[in-house]
């Protein structure tokens, strides 16, 4: 079987089968067998693991995740690849392609059906325009998940480990950092890609906390509170949650909280810290109408 990480080999199933790339779909192949074993390594892929893999392109990846665990199912949503699928992964029968949105399966169920309900991995090379709803809903789902080993863009994996009063902290690092402990892996340059992107890429690996790192009484109160924090990242903590429709506090009852936190009114969101969302996110159910 043709190893697709060499770029030869891609270019040769990409020809035979006439295919174009859809910017729709942010289809981006890597050409580098560095980076693929990289990323193998990096995401601890062994004989006794069931893979979900998320955006498998031509099957390059594909392939190095068959060799290296007991079954993977390749989750691919253009269907104009499908074909190209079943011809490049035909030597391997530990491999299953679902022809679905990530964000319609039933994680789930898949685990249950595939695995006995025991924690999967999940490696993907994302497009860049819809890798945190992707990641969000990953670890949303519920669904039993080891790690999430992603290639994503370079300013979006430095985003999920930032922390507080940094540039790149916002929403996402802390949505991320409740849910997992994000590692850096690889800094992946635009030429081991086809075709090329406009941007630096980078491999995170996202290990899922055993045990949520804060305690709170409502996640849906601390997620409302986060997002409202960096809506508006000028203003202060107190006016972006005032002017939030998700939080029905009075002012007062906004300010109130604030205080008991033991932080200054002034305070930005970007100042918080995990911890400290999670503390306000339960004075504030407190305080009544929530």
């Amino acid at each position: 079987m043709a190893t697709l990480g060499v770029p030869q080999n891609t270019i040769a199933v990409l020809q035979k089968y006439h295919f174009n790339f859809q910017k729709k779909w942010g289809q981006n192949f890597l050409i580098d067998t560095h980076v693929l074993e990289k990323i193998i390594r990096a995401a601890d892929v062994a004989k006794e693991d069931f893979v979900l893999e998320i955006g498998p392109g031509i099957g390059t990846m594909t392939q190095y995740l068959c060799e290296n665990a007991r079954e993977v199912a390749a989750v691919e949503i253009d269907r104009n690849l499908i074909p190209i699928l079943e011809d490049t992964l035909s030597a391997y029968d530990n491999v299953t392609v679902i022809n679905e949105d990530i964000l319609n399966l039933d994680i789930v169920k898949l685990a249950e059906e595939r695995n006995g309900g025991e924690p999967i991995k999940v490696v993907a090379n994302l497009p860049y325009y819809i890798t945190t709803p992707i990641i969000m809903g990953l670890f949303e789902s519920h669904a039993p998940i080891t790690s999430i080993t992603v290639m994503v863009q370079k300013e979006v994996a430095e985003r999920m480990q930032a922390g507080p009063g940094t540039k790149d902290y916002g929403a996402l690092s802390l949505a991320v950092q409740y849910y997992a402990k994000p590692e850096m892996m690889a800094y992946v340059p635009p030429n081991c890609f086809m075709p090329r992107p406009n941007v630096g890429s980078a491999v995170i690996r996202l290990t899922r906390h055993e045990v949520a790192p804060v305690e709170v009484s409502d996640e849906t109160l601390l997620f409302a509170i986060i997002r409202a924090s960096f809506n508006q990242r000028r203003k202060t903590l107190a006016n972006s949650l005032h002017n939030s429709q998700e939080i029905p506090l009075s002012k007062e009852a906004i300010q109130e909280s604030i205080q008991e936190l033991g932080v200054p009114l002034t305070i930005r969101g970007e100042a918080l810290t995990l911890e400290q969302f999670a503390l306000l996110a339960n004075i504030m159910k407190k305080k009544g109408t929530l």
